[in-house]
């Protein structure tokens, strides 16, 4: 830990960054593969103890609390990362934690599926982890993927409100005995002796349930079905204060470009007794605020010109919220109190310039923030401000390999593709690069997603090997507008590929890139366009590396007949030419280059049978392909081992087609 230094003072000293010497491809592949070592902060209601998660070997987790009186820190939760991986762990109170832990399982048939389980965690030690959901049993009517989520954290008292997921028995004819109830309950439970309160009963048509951060449950979401399938629509109820009746607040569809129709509830705010949302206005994400008093009155709150407002900003649980965000070529957030406005503006003096802010939590009073700043070539550090004091004490770096350590910059750009349209995209330079480079296209994943300024682990490893990279947010990205996301990128997968490719022909012409050393690089969605762009553009590029890819858009729509969201994901897919034009398996003749392909087994997004059918289509057709698979890992390939490995063989694969 780091010694407390006051507001006022210039915190570029704790920030402050060297240039990075030339490493290895091993020292790289180590240092930009291994897992970031703390991740998922929070704050106690005091403000005097903070968790994170702390990445240890390979997979492993561990949730670590500081204490920041005393200066001690406390392991109290680990996992595996192989038969279950912890994702988070929040402050109930003082004394508890409540944690999530993640993991994949297998149906009788062999469908995959994801389940997540939430405990409880005493600081200390002094009692037994308890797991918050109801009981498995043998004769479970359907399977329980998640056991619920916390709806709120009670002030001042060690329990929670949990939407608790219960699931009936069949015990067979003849017997009285078995639970009868199913679907989302609303219950007090005491993390003390775990006893619990029913506050709303299980009701199988809720799927989510929204407190106002006191303690009172205001607003549901109810899916609604489509002749018996789920198709995105949903209706959201409210309850006014003093009520136990359930009144329409409004009405929702999720859309097969990744948008929606209609106001969507994001957050409940006590103090205007309202619920913040968003809706598409003149095409674009706008923020509104929506009573509940029954009054129906809706209030624009904010919106922008030209990119989709991404929601309200809050600064803990149950305290106002104090203004929006949104993001073009920067995040950017407006605040609605001018002490907040204040705040920000004394920390960007203090900060290195181009530092961003990050809110991850409050104490229950609101006096003592925890909070992240960081940028695109100097990764993130923790600190906690005391609002009362001015101090500001920085905790940790959250990857502390590269503290001292100037990393590539970022710079925004805007190119123009084939048809005119203007394109935004983010260029990674490498350290002290000299005329046209090697370069990477590395497209994001989703599609229904889009890259931000700020440090990118794979993007920074990529320069670090002395290659210039673009991440273009290619028409079928989100954060731009209805119209941007052009159906979405599967059914509009020649507009998203061709941005994709004139992302780096705009390197080449700029004079950044050279035109005969030129890979593509992509995750998920991303490997998808890498290995589409391979056999569209066989002139631009010389490798491909597809992390989790989807190959063939048939496939896609059939695997996903074992899931409740089937009817969703044919809609997105769609029907027609393109499942045999987009699908990269259908067309490896046109595929001239090396390929690398990385998958893990245990991927629920994208089944492994993807990569495996394309590497078998590759190999058929005498192309060049290499295949890491990993057993235990899911889409994020969240080890460091196999990170490290995959880096390294991508090294290999650039420095070999493209490098100097």
């Amino acid at each position: 830990m780091i010694s407390k230094l006051s507001l006022a003072a210039a915190l570029a000293v704790t920030m402050a960054a060297v240039p990075a010497t030339a490493q290895t491809l091993e020292q790289d592949a180590r240092n930009f593969g291994s897992r970031q070592t703390y991740f998922a902060p929070d704050i106690s209601p005091s403000g005097n103890q903070v968790v994170f998660l702390a990445s240890g070997a390979g997979s492993s987790t561990v949730a670590q609390v500081f204490d920041m009186r005393t200066g001690e820190m406390a392991n109290v939760i680990a996992a595996d990362g192989k038969e279950n991986s912890l994702r988070s762990c929040t402050f109930a109170s003082e004394q508890t934690l409540i944690c999530r832990v993640n993991g994949v399982s297998k149906t009788d048939s062999g469908v995959r599926f994801d389940w997540s389980r939430l405990m409880a965690v005493s600081v200390d030690g002094s009692r037994e982890t308890k797991l918050l959901g109801q009981d498995a049993s043998f004769y479970d009517t359907r399977l329980r993927q998640d056991d619920g989520s916390i709806v709120d954290y009670l002030p001042g008292k060690d329990a929670v409100l949990m939407a608790r997921d219960y699931v009936a028995e069949n015990r067979g004819t003849g017997t009285r005995m078995g639970r009868k109830q199913d679907g989302l309950a609303v219950e007090e439970i005491s993390l003390g002796d775990m006893d619990a309160d029913m506050i709303f009963q299980p009701d199988d048509r809720v799927s989510r349930y929204y407190s106002d951060g006191r303690g009172e449950v205001r607003v549901r979401q109810i899916r609604l079905s489509d002749g018996g399938n789920y198709l995105g629509r949903n209706l959201f109820e409210y309850r006014p204060l003093g009520s136990n009746k359930w009144e329409k607040l409004t009405e929702m569809r999720f859309s097969p470009n990744g948008g929606h129709e209609g106001f969507l509830p994001l957050t409940v705010e006590a103090q205007s007794n309202s619920v913040l949302g968003l809706q598409v206005r003149d095409g674009r994400e706008a923020l509104y605020r929506m009573a509940l008093d029954g009054s129906g009155k809706v209030e624009l709150v904010a919106t922008h010109p030209s990119v989709d407002i991404t929601g309200p900003v809050r600064l803990g649980r149950g305290l106002p919220v104090i203004g929006y965000h949104y993001a073009d070529e920067y995040g950017h957030t407006t605040y609605f109190d001018p002490t907040y406005e204040q705040l920000a503006a004394n920390l960007a003096r203090a900060l290195p310039e181009g530092t961003q802010i990050t809110y991850r939590g409050a104490s229950a009073d609101g006096q003592k923030l925890l909070l992240s700043a960081g940028s695109d070539s100097i990764v993130e550090q923790l600190f906690v401000l005391d609002q009362a004091t001015r101090q500001m004490e920085p905790l940790v770096h959250m990857r502390p390999q590269f503290e001292g350590r100037t990393l590539a910059s970022v710079e925004p750009v805007t190119f123009t593709a084939r048809d005119g349209a203007r394109i935004p995209a983010y260029v990674t330079m490498p350290n002290a690069a000299a005329g046209p480079v090697g370069a990477v296209v590395l497209p994001h994943g989703g599609p229904s997603a889009r890259d931000y300024w700020g440090f990118d682990w794979l993007a920074q490893f990529i320069a670090a090997r002395g290659y210039a990279v673009i991440q273009p947010n290619y028409r079928g990205s989100a954060g731009y507008g209805e119209s941007f996301l052009n159906g979405n990128g599967f059914q509009g997968w020649q507009t998203a590929i061709n941005d994709i490719e004139d992302a780096g022909r705009y390197l080449i012409d700029e004079g950044i890139a050279d035109a005969d050393r030129m890979a593509i690089v992509g995750w998920s969605y991303g490997g998808y366009a890498a290995l589409l762009g391979a056999a569209e553009a066989p002139d631009l590029y010389k490798a491909a590396v597809a992390i989790a890819p989807v190959t063939d858009l048939r496939q896609l729509v059939e695997e996903s007949q074992d899931y409740s969201n089937h009817e969703m994901v044919e809609r997105m897919v769609g029907s027609g030419p393109h499942l045999n034009d987009g699908s990269p398996r259908r067309r490896v003749d046109e595929i001239n280059v090396p390929v690398l392909l990385v998958h893990g087994d245990q991927d629920t997004n994208v089944d492994i049978a993807h990569s495996t059918r394309m590497e078998r289509a590759l190999e058929g057709a005498g192309k060049q392909v290499q295949f890491l698979r990993y057993g235990e890992l899911d889409h994020q390939l969240d080890d460091s081992q196999a990170r490290v490995e995959m880096l390294t063989a991508m090294g290999e694969l650039l420095d070999r087609t493209i490098g100097n």
